[in-house]
C-alpha cells in the first residue's frame, strides 16, 4: 500500500503522537519512514536590532537535531526501517507547509502524517496551521492526528 512515509516533526508531543502513528503505518506496510524536521527561515529575517539572525537559525538547527535524535530511537526501538533528515525553507519565499510538500515530491512520499494542534478561533488566526495549509496544497493523501492538546483547547471557550 505505502512505501514511503513521511512524519512532520517539530518536537511537540502532538509530532510525538504523529510519529506514533507513521510508525505503525510503516510496521504494517513494511515502509520507510522519513521523520523530517522544517528549520524554517522564512520570518527570521523580519527582526531588527539585537538578534543575530545566524545564531538565530543555528538555535533552531541544534533544537531540530535533538528532536530528530529522539526520533532515531522511535524508530530504532519500533525496529522500522527508517531516517531522519534536518531540512530548511529557503529564504522569504518558502513556509514551512510548502518545504514539507517540496520534500514529498523531491522523495515521491506515498503518504505524508502530520500532527495538527486542533486550534480554532483567535489562536489559528494568530498562530496559523502547518497542518491546514500543507493539507490543502498537497496532492497525495494526508493523515492528520489531532494531539491530545487540543482537547483542552476546544473546551477553552468563556462562559456567556
Amino acid at each position: 500500500m505505502y512505501t514511503k512515509i513521511m512524519v512532520a516533526m517539530d518536537g511537540s508531543p502532538t509530532s510525538k503522537q504523529a510519529l506514533d502513528e507513521g510508525l505503525k503505518m510503516a510496521g504494517l506496510c513494511g515502509a520507510r519512514l522519513f521523520a523530517v524536521y522544517v528549520v524554517d527561515k522564512s520570518s527570521l529575517f523580519i527582526y531588527a536590532g539585537q538578534i543575530d539572525p545566524n545564531a538565530l537559525i543555528e538555535e533552531i538547527r541544534r533544537d531540530g537535531t535533538a528532536v530528530l535524535r529522539d526520533a532515531e530511537r522511535s524508530i530504532a526501538h519500533a525496529a522500522v526501517n527508517g531516517e531522519t533528515e534536518l531540512v530548511e525553507t529557503e529564504g522569504l519565499g518558502e513556509d514551512v507547509a510548502q518545504r514539507l510538500q517540496r520534500y514529498v515530491d523531491e522523495h515521491a512520499i506515498d503518504l505524508a502524517v502530520v500532527g495538527t494542534h486542533g486550534r480554532r478561533g483567535i489562536r489559528r488566526m494568530v498562530l496559523g496551521s502547518v497542518a491546514e495549509r500543507f493539507m490543502r496544497a498537497s496532492s497525495g493523501p494526508v493523515l492528520l492526528v489531532r494531539g491530545d492538546d487540543a482537547a483542552g483547547e476546544a473546551t477553552d471557550v468563556p462562559a456567556l
